[in-house]
């Protein structure tokens, strides 16, 4: 290219948002190390904090999503809409990006709204199988609308474009045989391994499913790596020190998470979207257990794209008590219950989902 490249990204609230859109500039930099990049947040959510780390340029504007709990606190939200549109405007006019890509989160909205009404190409990533809001809206306007699902409800059909979602390169890289990493960690190589993980706070459903379960696991002589997140952690360690423990590994946090997937025979997991690409990408057999609560329920909804293909099993938040141990129990003692659903997995792998989603914006920009 003559000119140097700008690229206007934006995206945030959660990290499910925030890391594909780094993910995206990341693969546009390698092949463009002079481009430019800027992206738009929203002031007090965590992009303001992730996207410098990551090395990138970014503006903050005062944008909220409607609080369904207290909805007086809604009162000033066209208000901060209107200001966040205004200043979206002044910041795409001095910056004059090529293209704008948004991967969803309050703060895309009036971003991409805008950049689309000054003629600038606009490109869509949606991570979860049930369209976001503000990517709904963006849709009718955008080149493309990039999924981790072969079909999501709310957005043209004809702009689905099925890549997957962009995860973190070494989870790709790092993958190595389970037998070999088992040992890396300190288990038997022999001994058929659980990994249980629940993001970066835990999962309090999973952690009391695994209270309620240890001397089963401790009696099937099965290994369990227990990733309980900062919340529980201590008390999780001082409710189980009296306990037989043998086999069990109690973890706050896994920092080499491409170990932890390929040491596990099997992986129970919330349905989030970035940690479900993960895990086809790992193509290990997998026990989901969506968040309830979730905006529009969309962790269950990712989990029964899996499970209409036979590629995992799902027990709801609030079935734990009667189902947890049986469905976990089918997966352990069938082998052939466990080739199959990572067989059907790969369906879901997009390991080259950041290169193969750049190629498709510059086939449109070229």
């Amino acid at each position: 290219m003559d000119k140097k490249l700008k690229i206007l990204l934006s995206g945030g609230g959660t990290g499910g948002h925030i890391f594909p859109a780094i993910a995206i500039a990341d693969e546009i930099r390698k092949r463009f190390p002079d481009a430019e990049f800027l992206f738009i947040g929203a002031n007090g959510k965590m992009e303001m904090e992730k996207v410098p780390q990551a090395g990138y340029k970014i503006e903050g504007i005062d944008i909220a999503g409607i609080d369904r709990g207290n909805l007086l606190s809604n009162l000033g939200l066209p208000f901060k809409i209107l200001k966040s549109l205004s200043k979206s405007k002044r910041i795409i006019k001095n910056f004059t990006p090529d293209f704008a890509v948004g991967t969803g989160g309050f703060a895309s909205g009036p971003a991409l709204y805008e950049a689309s009404k000054m003629g600038i190409p606009i490109f869509i990533q949606e991570q979860n199988a049930h369209a976001g809001v503000t990517n709904k809206i963006l849709s009718k306007k955008a080149k493309a609308v990039f999924t981790a699902y072969p079909k999501v409800e709310g957005f043209p059909a004809e702009k689905i474009k099925f890549l997957g979602n962009p995860i973190r390169e070494n989870i790709v890289s790092g993958m190595q045989e389970t037998s070999h990493t088992k040992e890396k960690m300190g288990l038997d190589k022999d001994k058929l391994t659980i990994l249980s993980v629940g993001g970066s706070l835990g999962s309090r459903t999973l952690n009391n499913a695994w209270k309620s379960h240890l001397k089963q696991i401790v009696d099937k002589d099965y290994q369990l790596i227990w990733q309980t997140g900062k919340l529980d952690y201590k008390d999780i360690l001082a409710e189980t020190k009296d306990t037989d423990t043998r086999n069990i590994q109690i973890l706050e946090f896994i920092k080499d998470m491409e170990l932890a997937y390929s040491a596990a025979d099997i992986i129970v997991s919330r349905a989030g979207a970035i940690a479900i690409s993960e895990l086809a990408v790992a193509q290990k057999p997998v026990l989901l257990v969506p968040f309830p609560f979730a905006a529009e329920d969309h962790q269950t909804k990712n989990a029964m794209n899996l499970v209409e293909k036979n590629a995992a099993r799902m027990v709801k938040d609030s079935e734990m008590q009667e189902k947890f141990w049986n469905t976990l129990s089918e997966i352990c003692e069938n082998e052939n219950v466990r080739k199959e659903m990572s067989d059907n997995l790969k369906y879901f792998a997009k390991p080259n989902a950041a290169k193969e989603i750049v190629n498709e914006i510059f086939k449109v920009i070229k």
